[in-house]
């Protein structure tokens, strides 16, 4: 497992001066890359193999979103690789050791020259000790399309929203569909599933739905198949 630990931020929080559902994924998001920095296969490592690990899907529950200042500790670790995918659950805690939020992450190792799925290397695999899977209730991984879906006003995807692979940061995807959620709507469930890379240039067309208590949001490209399927319980 590795963890570090943090102290909510100003420039983390929103307007009820808690941490956001975007701070969160943030924070869990770092703790992955610190640990395959410290660990000697960081982004640098894996440019020059010309491979990448590329989330497939999220599964974020939120007990609690921590307050303005508030001492928290994340944690992450590995429980699973078979193939070209990478399994990995994250904690997020108070100074007392509380679960405040957990998830669950299925990642995609690719090689950059092809953009297909690779094999990862044994090389890798065991750099990382594989941990127990976290006891949560598992969502499934596959997210359909919202049905009855209504259009919204399509944007063109901006410099800020590219990481260090160059296209759409997974972050950013939640980012843009938390903007179709009523702002008082209380988050304790996300799950997302990407299903391709939208590039600096590109247009997404939202399409919205509620239902059930819960609302999705399919950001798709001109002909209607979905870069990524984000629902907001």
């Amino acid at each position: 497992m590795y963890s570090f630990y943090s102290r909510v931020r100003y420039s983390e929080v929103g307007e009820d001066k808690k941490l956001t559902l975007n701070g969160i994924i943030n924070y869990f998001q770092d703790s992955s890359t610190f640990q395959s920095e410290e660990l000697g296969i960081g982004v640098d490592v894996l440019e020059s193999m010309h491979r990448v690990w590329v989330l497939s899907s999220w599964q974020i529950v939120v007990e609690r979103y921590p307050e303005l200042c508030e001492k928290i500790r994340i944690s992450t670790w590995p429980y699973s690789f078979q193939g070209f995918c990478g399994s990995r659950n994250f904690t997020l805690e108070d100074e007392k050791g509380r679960l405040l939020a957990w998830a669950n992450s299925l990642w995609s190792f690719l090689d950059t020259q092809t953009g297909r799925p690779a094999r990862v290397p044994d090389e890798i695999v065991k750099k990382y000790r594989l941990e127990e899977r976290l006891e949560m209730d598992y969502a499934p991984r596959k997210l359909p399309m919202p049905e009855h879906a209504e259009p919204q006003e399509g944007f063109a995807v901006q410099q800020h929203h590219l990481d260090t692979n160059h296209h759409v940061n997974n972050g950013q995807y939640i980012q843009m569909a938390r903007e179709y959620v009523p702002e008082a709507f209380p988050i304790q469930q996300m799950r997302a599933e990407y299903k391709k890379s939208a590039l600096l240039g590109d247009r997404i067309f939202p399409v919205t739905a509620f239902q059930d208590g819960r609302y999705t949001v399919g950001l798709c490209d001109e002909a209607g198949k979905p870069y990524a399927v984000v629902e907001l319980s």
